[in-house]
């Protein structure tokens, strides 16, 4: 009986939006979702001190970190691809290290910069506000000084997003 080598391919995808990609070097908080926030979305605090995804008018100061994604039962019989976490419910908050992130726009190089959409242009409609970018588009987008690219996208657009340095606490 001969040996049957196989080959997978000469790239591996990256995973899923908002697992983590690299250990030990990272720092992970647990904080109430003040609104609906999709497992690796850009978030923020409100006034009430829970998280809440990034969004139109934001500034690089507000990000706190990234929602990470966790195995749980889907919240909606019709929209079960799509993980989230309910309003109130904990989130993991990733301030520090690697974590997988669609990257919406741009093509993301190893130390590239890192910009959230905090603006719509309707030159690019699938650009989402509160999605993470890897080119600037003007007054639309803000740099994350405390965040790179550790390299290119996956076919499904998701890159490694490393956050260097916690923001807020």
């Amino acid at each position: 009986m001969g040996l049957r080598p196989q080959n997978i391919g000469t790239e591996m995808p990256h995973g899923y939006a908002g697992s983590y990609a690299r250990q030990p070097d990272m720092i992970v908080s647990t904080r109430p979702a003040g609104a609906r926030i999709p497992f690796g979305a850009a978030l923020k605090y409100d006034a009430a001190g829970a998280v809440v995804p990034m969004g139109a008018g934001d500034t690089a100061d507000a990000f706190v970190g990234v929602a990470a994604r966790e195995i749980k039962s889907a919240l909606e019989y019709l929209d079960q691809n799509t993980g989230r976490y309910a309003e109130k419910e904990a989130v993991p908050v990733f301030q520090r290290g690697a974590i997988n992130v669609i990257c919406q726009k741009g093509t993301a190089v190893l130390g590239g910069a890192v910009y959230v959409r905090v603006a719509e242009n309707t030159s690019y409609p699938t650009a989402a506000v509160g999605g993470f970018e890897a080119e600037a588009d003007g007054a639309n987008t803000m740099a994350l000084s405390n965040c790179q690219w550790a390299g290119p996208a996956d076919a499904n657009k998701v890159a490694e997003l490393r956050i260097l340095t916690m923001q807020s606490a």
